[in-house]
């Protein structure tokens, strides 16, 4: 039987990069598409910049080339931004749709045609609780997540004939390097009472202490295995019971809890 094809984006660090592991244990081959230089005796790495359609549709071609296949697509290529709305420069706003939102999208149209004419592929988006729960002062990679997740499910239906599944997964704080890597603009922070600052720290402080990136793998593993899937999962007791509650709750509650935590 030949051995099965799983492009995973971002994968040199992170989510992806234990995504990558755990999907090689299973006998997947594994290929990394990501900007920055990565060896690893047991990946494949192709350099490429998710946010330019371009550099991703090369990079698939060259999956095609090498493999003949893509069995497997997952979606972790990503990072933060934090900051106040009136402040942050709307150029790292847009950098942050790019990547996040956009990468997801040139991946995703760059191994359809593939998936289709073999009828088969299975589609697995990094999303965030921050999706369903908007986190101010993270408001646009709220807003990035929120997008892959309305993405996700509308896309799901167009392509269900083919034979393609497509759902989001949302982690909640994973201990990771993104906290370190985040890019966050402290402009006006005065004026907010010091508000901007405290609400990054608890962000931080919840990620650090966060779960395990190898947890996600194993649930991005067990995607694998499923026949159906549903279009979006939350992982984790905690953060399905979050996710639970922001759908019941009205939405005034939701934003008193949410502001009690982060906005203070």
């Amino acid at each position: 039987m030949d051995t099965k094809v799983a492009v995973v984006t971002g994968a040199s660090s992170g989510i992806g990069l234990s995504s990558a592991i755990a999907l090689i244990s299973k006998g997947y081959t594994v290929y990394d598409l990501s900007r920055r230089d990565f060896l690893h005796e047991k990946i494949k790495h192709i350099k490429c910049d998710v946010s330019v359609y371009e550099s991703v549709q090369k990079a698939i071609d060259q999956v095609i080339k090498d493999s003949g296949r893509i069995d497997l697509l997952v979606t972790s290529a990503g990072f933060g931004v934090a900051g106040a709305v009136e402040f942050m420069d709307i150029s790292d706003a847009k950098n942050q749709l790019d990547v996040n939102f956009f990468g997801t999208v040139n991946a995703v149209k760059a191994v359809l045609p593939y998936m289709r004419n073999k009828n088969k592929g299975r589609i697995i988006c990094i999303s965030s609780v921050a999706a369903a729960i908007p986190i101010p002062f993270q408001t646009y990679y709220s807003v990035s997540k929120a997008a892959i997740n309305s993405f996700v499910l509308a896309l799901s239906n167009e392509i269900k004939p083919f034979g393609v599944s497509i759902c989001s997964v949302m982690p909640g704080d994973i201990k990771t390097g993104f906290t370190s890597s985040r890019k966050t603009d402290l402009s006006g922070n005065e004026i907010y009472e010091n508000r901007i600052r405290r609400s990054v720290l608890v962000m931080e402080n919840d990620e650090i202490n966060g779960m395990s990136p190898d947890k996600v793998a194993v649930f991005i593993t067990k995607l694998i295995e499923k026949r159906r899937v549903k279009p979006i999962y939350a992982i984790g007791l905690k953060y399905k019971l979050f996710v639970l509650l922001s759908i019941i709750l009205p939405k005034k509650a939701v934003s008193a809890i949410v502001a009690s935590l982060y906005a203070r």
